[in-house]
């Protein structure tokens, strides 16, 4: 995500579009009048999608994928009407708006721009369903009934419509999907599902360290909070929503802890073992950015040659760890990592 630094209609413009519940289906269902090309085409497509908590490589592995070349995903250009997107790119040519590359507001050496593939597809979600799994202190996982899984079959296929007509197939990363995952594969059956995960000390140590950033940044910045609620990301922040499980207990640690976000490590990857669709993938990020052959296999089962991988560099970098944490909530996070890195090197091989 980039430092959105709007003028005052510009502003106005998000919250129409993103806000304003009618205004957004309203958009949804006038862009649909527009779209020729049929749904039922793209449902066996072998589209990507990646979920995981956030900080998990997610991003990364979203861009290499992008940089391909093959297929198509919202990108900053099909803001704020992202409901929209064939409308709005023939509008937006009128006035067309470049936003010029620079470091995404994480402070983590990516570099975006108009044309950056990003988390946006969330809003169909909020939009549609989102009684069904959004609380005000969290989210829960849900299964949306067949009218809206029919929505975004055809809002997928209106995505792939508004550009250029050779790309066929779909590359979604929103960390929220990992509570509808089985609605995912129920849409899209051949579709290849990642869901990457990091050594859970550095992932804790990642996510503490960017809930801290953003809530002094919204703190100072009314519309950089209200922007990333209309876009779903709760991951972290001020609006942070935790995910909760069927069952779970609330966490028992302060969000401002190590342990916090240790133990969200472990209940969404231990829920994550047991619930994901059978075909869905767990990658390892160390073994991402260790292991070439990682890579080549993800490229092999999404039927791309290898050779086309492009995008950020896979680099592992560790931080040494300042804060304390609980020593048996660790070592529970390390034997699910175990099985999960083992899991997926099986998977992968």
């Amino acid at each position: 995500m980039f430092d959105p630094d709007y003028s005052f209609l510009e502003r106005l413009l998000h919250r129409l579009a993103l806000h304003y519940r009618p205004i957004a289906e309203m958009s949804f269902d006038m862009d649909q009048m527009t779209v020729q090309t049929d749904p039922a085409k793209i449902v066996s497509q072998k589209h990507v999608f990646v979920s995981g908590l956030a900080r998990a490589g997610t991003t990364l592995l979203m861009r290499r994928f992008y940089a391909t070349g093959l297929y198509r995903s919202l990108t900053y250009r099909d803001m704020p009407f992202v409901l929209a997107p064939n409308l709005w790119r023939r509008l937006s040519l009128i006035s067309r708006r470049d936003i010029e590359s620079s470091e995404r507001v994480h402070g983590d050496n990516l570099l975006v721009d108009a044309d950056s593939p990003e988390s946006l597809d969330e809003v169909f979600w909020r939009i549609f369903a989102g009684d069904d799994y959004m609380e005000s202190d969290r989210l829960k996982p849900h299964a949306p009934d067949e009218e809206v899984v029919e929505k975004y079959i055809r809002y997928v296929n209106a995505i792939l419509s508004a550009n250029d007509s050779r790309l066929d197939r779909y590359l979604s990363k929103n960390n929220n999907n990992i509570l509808r995952l089985g609605t995912i594969h129920q849409a899209f059956p051949q579709a290849l599902i990642l869901i990457p995960f990091r050594e859970p000390l550095q992932h804790a140590d990642s996510l503490l360290r960017q809930h801290v950033r953003f809530s002094e940044l919204q703190a100072k910045r009314e519309f950089t909070l209200a922007y990333m609620t209309w876009l779903g990301h709760h991951e972290f922040g001020l609006d942070h929503r935790p995910f909760q499980f069927e069952g779970a207990a609330p966490c028992p640690y302060p969000v401002d802890t190590l342990d916090y976000w240790l133990h969200m490590w472990c209940e969404t990857y231990s829920w994550l073992e047991h619930s994901k669709p059978k075909p869905a993938l767990f990658v390892c990020y160390e073994d991402l950015c260790m292991r070439e052959e990682t890579w080549h296999r993800l490229a092999e089962l999404a039927d791309i040659p290898a050779a086309h991988g492009g995008g950020d560099p896979l680099k592992l970098s560790l931080r040494r760890l300042d804060a304390d944490f609980d020593r048996t909530l660790a070592d529970r996070a390390a034997a699910i990592y175990a099985r999960l890195a083992a899991h997926s090197r099986t998977q992968l091989s």
